[in-house]
């Protein structure tokens, strides 16, 4: 084993330095006001698989915590919050835990801290994962002002990370536990890393999916030597039939991200990264689902280079572990956008959350955008042309993250480490990705203009326009005063967008940039053609599990109880269907109508009063 410089084994976990800064950080009020609060009353996880010894002493130690915890008070349910409840600037470093809290288990944190390093160390991970590449970035790199490295874990066996903390856990198992088989559930990478860890360890492997999954994914699976049920339209579903047969048959659960075992396996990837990198490295983005992944980072990085910063990144609407380090304990989101789906989770594990609380800096929040922006610009400048690969959304979630951070600092000179964590694309969401990523990139933007519906009007409209390049034009008389018309346009810079708009606003024709709606770009751009004023319409956003019979399920459910005046149908891949449905329902029978759609079980929104659908539709 190489040698390391280590810190000394009587210090505690070391707590990340939030004060270097090249500018404040602007957290919104609410969240300046809760994002230091730390509940010491914080229920943590007992793990009763079978552990090596160095594991099992922080097993011990969690569960000495849980036990004294609840000699003195009860347990108290998770709180449910919704993703828009924290929202900051994409690029500020948010959700910063605060470092002048003082835990009690210090002593535990030591013993904790050693186990992680010495387990991380010694894990047999390269069995079955490869040592990834970290490579440079040029053409970013320029861009961005900043020496941009990428972590290649897209070029693991199964094209995720995800293998690492299973075969780790896999391999520690007992023979005994082999024999009886493994069992996980999954609609994704997990799932592969699953099946081909027991392939290696020769043991029998029970994958539960949900009958959503696209059967691309589950015949991959299948490839891979395990066996597969399809149970359930959702995640939940498929986890706790996978729990009951676990139970039921003697299987040993592996689950994604929250036990050590699984942490300590992906903390394998800091561990390569510290190895790799021959010169100062500020910071490393890594994206966040449930917690593991930036968990074992963390745990190995801050041990041995603590001054570099570890900074997790989230989209938008998928932001659990932000909220929980803001509110100071896990929470559960409300609901949970589905594009990046690789780290659309609810809610993060306990263990991930304990470690992420006392070594992350903070996160960083993007949007879908942004998220579809780092996908095109690796795959045409890059990746695709040098590697032949092309990154799912989750996996160029650290990507798009890494360039709003830089870009909203100002860094510069800086060595930054983003891990490109997943490759596992399927062709629905690419097309997805080349309609929103100029957008992202701020290279397109999407207005409206408001403009009389006379002789003339038209020519004058494209004389403002001016050099600029339409890259959407939408238009459709809707009466005999004014019409609105829907276009995109290519953008060089800021100036030249806001001098456009004021060559409008000054002829007298009212301009709207609807860029950031994603209600415009997901339905309202597709339906423009004349405006209609329909009696009690509701008009609501659901999300279809893509299965048969999820349409016909919508339709008993509300038709021909009232009548159906808009239907856009939006597929995003495996992770659903945005549709946009109008429904003519009487202001007295809202009750009704709410009462059928919660128990339909399918996501939905209300978006009646949006200012933009009353622009375009109205």
């Amino acid at each position: 084993m190489e040698s390391l410089w280590l810190r000394s084994p009587h210090t505690p976990l070391v707590r990340p330095n939030h004060h270097r800064m090249s500018r404040p950080v602007p957290v919104p009020a609410p969240a300046r006001a809760r994002s230091c609060s730390r509940s010491r009353q914080m229920k943590m996880p007992i793990f009763k698989a079978t552990m090596s010894k160095p594991t099992a002493e922080i097993a011990s130690a969690v569960a000495s915590r849980e036990n004294t915890l609840h000699s003195h008070s009860p347990t108290s349910p998770v709180k449910k919050v919704s993703p828009t409840s924290l929202q900051y600037p994409s690029g500020c470093l948010g959700a910063v835990p605060d470092p002048t809290v003082n835990d009690d288990d210090d002593g535990d944190n030591i013993v904790n801290a050693m186990s992680y390093l010495t387990n991380i160390l010694a894990s047999k991970v390269y069995d079955v994962a490869i040592e990834s590449p970290l490579q440079f970035a040029p053409k970013l790199s320029e861009r961005l002002g900043v020496k941009l490295w990428l972590k290649r874990e897209d070029l693991q066996p199964v094209f995720s990370f995800k293998l690492r903390g299973a075969y780790n856990m896999m391999a520690k198992l007992a023979n005994d536990q082999l024999q009886r088989g493994v069992i996980c559930s999954s609609a994704g990478n997990h799932a592969q890393g699953v099946a081909l860890s027991a392939k290696t360890l020769g043991c029998d492997a029970l994958i539960v999916m949900p009958i959503t999954t696209p059967e691309i994914k589950w015949q991959s699976v299948k490839r891979l030597g395990a066996k597969v049920v399809l149970v359930g339209d959702s995640y939940d579903e498929a986890q706790a039939h996978a729990k009951r047969l676990a139970k039921d048959e003697g299987r040993t659960f592996i689950p994604p991200f929250d036990h050590p075992d699984v942490i300590m396996g992906q903390g394998t990837v800091g561990m390569e990264i510290i190895r790799q990198v021959q010169e100062p490295l500020h910071a490393i983005f890594v994206p966040v689902g449930g917690g593991g992944l930036i968990a074992g980072i963390a745990a190995y990085v801050k041990r041995v280079s603590p001054q570099v910063k570890i900074i997790g990144v989230e989209p938008s609407d998928a932001n659990a572990m932000a909220l929980s380090l803001h509110h100071g304990e896990r929470v559960i989101l409300d609901k949970v956008g589905g594009f990046a789906d690789g780290v659309a989770v609810k809610e993060v594990g306990e263990e991930t959350f304990r470690l992420c609380k006392k070594l992350v800096d903070g996160v960083v929040l993007v949007s879908r955008d942004a998220i579809c922006a780092s996908i095109k610009v690796r795959l045409l400048k890059d990746m695709f042309e040098e590697k032949r690969s092309i990154l799912e959304p989750a996996g160029a979630l650290a990507l798009a993250g890494a360039e709003a951070y830089c870009k909203y600092y100002g860094l510069s000179g800086e060595n930054v480490v983003a891990i490109t964590s997943g490759a596992n694309m399927n062709f629905d969401k690419l097309r997805m990705v080349t309609e929103l990523a100029n957008v992202g990139r701020q290279q397109e933007a999407v207005l409206a203009t408001v403009m009389p519906e006379k002789r003339g009007s038209f020519k004058q409209f494209c004389e403002l326009v001016g050099p600029m390049n339409i890259t959407e034009f939408k238009y459709r008389c809707s009466s005999d005063k004014e019409a609105v018309v829907l276009y995109s346009v290519g953008v060089h810079t800021v100036a030249e967008l806001e001098a456009m708009q004021e060559r409008m606003e000054s002829s007298q024709l009212k301009t709207y940039n609807l860029t950031q709606s994603d209600l415009v770009k997901d339905h309202l751009r597709y339906l423009m053609g004349g405006r209609l004023n329909v009696e009690n319409e509701v008009l609501c956003r659901f999300v279809f599990p893509e299965r048969p019979g999820a349409l016909m399920k919508f339709l008993d459910s509300f038709s021909p109880r009232w009548n159906i005046s808009l239907f856009h149908y939006r597929g995003q891949g495996e992770t659903g269907a945005n549709v946009l449905v109008g429904i003519q329902v009487g202001k007295q029978e809202m009750d009704e109508f709410h009462s059928r759609a919660s128990s339909l079980g399918y996501d939905y929104v209300l978006v009646t009063d949006d200012n933009n659908f009353q622009l375009l539709m109205h």
